[in-house]
């Protein structure tokens, strides 16, 4: 039997569950219908949905992931086929310690971090170019989910080769989401993130603060998600006395029902890989307002069509879009929304799946 080991530095919240659970619990299936056996390494145990299906390992005494990893298979003397990670650093010693471990290992491993508005400072850039020097030759293919993380994936690094990066977009279900079917403004936005300050919430609460300040307007924006900003977020909005406009909801499991029940989603990152929630928006026939090239990575977001763009931290536009939608309170028209099957298809664990395939045979 083939082995598989996934370390996925993704934290398991039963109160929040998206399309990385959701593509786990597939890839996980299909491995078991062809007889191939996945060890998951998780920094911590749940038991939601269909993880109590998957063989879980996580840390002890405060080890990293990594550590965890490498320390099971000493005690275990288990080699793996595939080594599949999530949410790891990129180019570390870390690879080439697998490989000395196991020098036919394949080594897979996808790029989730999202770049600075304005680029990694000359030092930064400068250790990513020498870290791509000594440990990309250990990873057989590095995976992005979207073509512009593709690019600076080999920009950052550098001595990536182009046969050894592929391009797989993140997946969804799109059948688990609740479309919205009416024409009727509410005048009700939502905010769907991680609450990082990457993610630009604090430049909308800003926007608010002047709309409030210039103009009398009836609205609610309801935020879900939580995050290490929140605080500063929440502290800013009491700061200027704009609470009524914001109801914070906390992570939820079920914004695949509630998508329908607001006229727009507002994304206004700095930063981003792929964004699920621009794409989730959009399979829920709300339009969206988000930011060029970091919220609208995927270029879903067509102006006047399928929602509004702006530059990330063009307060400014912010808040021209804003009020001119408060202003007209106009109806959108739903014929527009776009649905790009390409990057939306549940299908994305099965061409992982026969990525991995692929690598068993080399």
């Amino acid at each position: 039997m083939k082995k598989i080991a996934v370390i996925c530095n993704y934290e398991l919240l039963p109160e929040r569950v998206g399309g990385m659970d959701y593509f786990y619990w597939l890839f996980n299936t299909e491995c078991k219908k062809n007889n191939i056996s996945v060890t998951w390494f998780f920094p911590n145990r749940s038991h939601h949905g269909k993880y109590n299906e998957l063989e879980i390992k996580i840390p002890e005494n405060k080890e990293s992931l990594e550590t965890c990893f490498l320390n099971y298979c000493a005690t275990e003397n288990v080699n793996f086929d595939v080594v599949y990670v999530h949410f790891l650093e990129l180019c570390t010693s870390f690879y080439k310690q697998i490989k000395a471990k196991n020098s036919t290992t394949n080594l897979i491993v996808v790029d989730h971090n999202p770049r600075p508005i304005n680029g990694y400072s000359f030092k930064r850039r400068i250790e990513k170019v020498i870290k791509g020097f000594f440990y990309a030759k250990y990873i057989n293919w590095f995976v992005s989910v979207s073509n512009e993380s593709a690019k600076e994936l080999k920009s950052d690094f550098f001595f990536i080769k182009d046969k050894s990066c592929k391009v797989i977009f993140n997946g969804l279900n799109m059948d688990k989401y609740i479309k919205k079917t009416d024409l009727i403004s509410n005048q009700k936005f939502l905010v769907t993130s991680h609450l990082r300050k990457e993610k630009g919430i604090q430049d909308l609460v800003d926007v608010v603060n002047e709309i409030h300040k210039n103009k009398t307007f009836d609205f609610v924006i309801d935020v879900y998600g939580n995050g290490n900003y929140e605080s500063e977020i929440k502290k800013k909005i009491v700061n200027y006395q704009i609470e009524h406009y914001f109801n914070f909801k906390g992570s939820v499991n079920n914004l695949n029902e509630l998508y329908k029940n607001y006229d727009y989603l507002i994304h206004p990152s700095h930063a981003e890989t792929f964004c699920y929630s621009v794409i989730e928006s959009l399979i829920c026939n709300v339009p969206v307002i988000t930011t060029n090239g970091a919220g609208n990575i995927l270029k879903q977001v067509d102006e006047n069509k399928t929602g509004h763009l702006f530059n990330p931290k063009d307060k400014n536009k912010l808040y021209s879009i804003l009020t001119t939608i408060l202003n007209t309170k106009k109806d959108y028209d739903l014929y527009y929304i776009k649905h790009r099957n390409i990057f939306l298809d549940i299908n994305i664990a099965v061409k992982t799946f026969g990525t991995i395939l692929y690598m068993k045979g080399q």
